[in-house]
């Protein structure tokens, strides 16, 4: 059964997130929260997140900043909130790459049809494929399985990836034995044209490294290719599951 889409909430303000929390949960998502940047960040590099719920004033970063930054490293769509009701708010949100934007007090139903709009505007092209089959691609032991996001190590024990890190991955699996630059492989695990830093993919790599437990002094699935990019390693395996 395909699983319903997993939803981050950020929000200081606890009432929100509970209300929220439950409201989505009643609606058939699965729901997470984070009161903080620091925390958001955390439930993003544990969990496939779908889309975030982005309040615009939090203590530290505020949510434009977090906006910006999830940005250069994930295409993970955000719904902004926020209880100013400025127009120019509103539109350096969008400018920081925000999906819609909403502002409070906001009726949970509205929010909720946003929700569903943002999702079928950015759901990606592979992912509404795979309703009649999902490719499992297959390397060095490990499965990963686009239509759900799903990577199994070699003793078949599920590995969690955040949204980057499967964008991430998905991009190297898809391009095996080819050097890719830091800049291809902004361009194919985001899918936004936008400005990035290089450092945020050496940053991706080192977390995805980990997670396949790659030595990053001697790597042997992602390979640094000096001055050049990364290359992923090891050939890949495609066979096709036809879901009941």
């Amino acid at each position: 059964m395909e699983q319903q889409p997993h939803i981050l909430v950020v929000d200081d303000n606890r009432e929100i997130r509970d209300l929220l929390q439950r409201f989505l949960v009643d609606h058939g998502y699965r729901a997470s929260v984070a009161t903080d940047g620091t925390v958001m960040k955390q439930v993003l590099g544990d969990n496939a997140i779908d889309l975030v719920i982005l309040d615009l004033m939090l203590p530290g970063e505020d949510g434009l900043t977090l906006c910006r930054n999830l940005r250069v490293e994930s295409a993970v769509p955000v719904i902004m909130l926020t209880a100013m009701g400025e127009e120019t708010d509103r539109i350096v949100g969008l400018e920081m790459g925000a999906d819609d934007y909403l502002g409070k007090p906001f009726n949970p139903r509205e929010l909720l049809a946003r929700i569903k709009a943002v999702l079928r505007r950015t759901a990606p092209f592979q992912e509404r494929q795979a309703k009649e089959s999902a490719p499992v691609l297959r390397f060095n032991g490990w499965s990963l399985t686009p239509q759900n996001r799903e990577l199994l190590d070699p003793d078949k024990v599920l590995v969690p990836l955040g949204s980057a890190e499967y964008a991430l991955l998905m991009a190297f699996v898809t391009h095996p034995g080819r050097v890719l630059s830091r800049d291809q492989l902004l361009d194919l695990a985001r899918g936004r044209d936008s400005r990035a830093f290089d450092r945020a993919i050496d940053t991706l790599v080192s977390r995805l490294r980990k997670k396949l437990g790659d030595d990053p002094r001697n790597p042997r699935i992602i390979k640094t290719v000096r001055g050049g990019g990364y290359l992923f390693a090891p050939p890949v395996d495609s066979a096709h599951e036809i879901l009941a």
